[in-house]
């Protein structure tokens, strides 16, 4: 799903640089790719930002409330120590299975990768 974002905000920048309309655009791919393109409406919203000049294709990062874990026991120890960290979560939990913390770790690699490509 993430994938897919990813490239059809690849493809709008594309046809942004091609001075083509977001109403053109979403018409073109919903020809080419059929249902699962992002509505007119996005592609309208994702034309304005590149038009302000911001041509990053990721999601920005949200503010607002965190969202709650559905592990009960990680849950408890974030509310018993809301600072500590997600890796301290996974360490002081026995109850997280292996898959969570190895997904965690793939998405540290890939934030420190991210980052790194920021600081030229």
């Amino acid at each position: 799903m993430e994938r897919d974002k990813l490239f059809f905000r690849c493809v709008l920048l594309h046809y942004f640089d091609l001075k083509k309309s977001a109403a053109e655009t979403h018409r073109l791919l919903a020809e080419i790719y059929g249902e699962s393109v992002p509505s007119e409406t996005v592609c309208r919203d994702w034309f304005r930002r590149f038009k302000s000049g911001d041509c990053n294709v990721h999601d920005k990062q949200r503010t607002g409330q965190p969202k709650k874990f559905e592990d009960e026991q990680l849950q408890a120890l974030l509310e018993e120590n809301p600072a500590q960290t997600l890796k301290e979560c996974l360490n002081n939990s026995k109850s997280i299975n292996k898959l969570f913390y190895d997904v965690y770790k793939l998405w540290e690699r890939f934030r420190k990768k991210e980052n790194g490509s920021h600081m030229n």
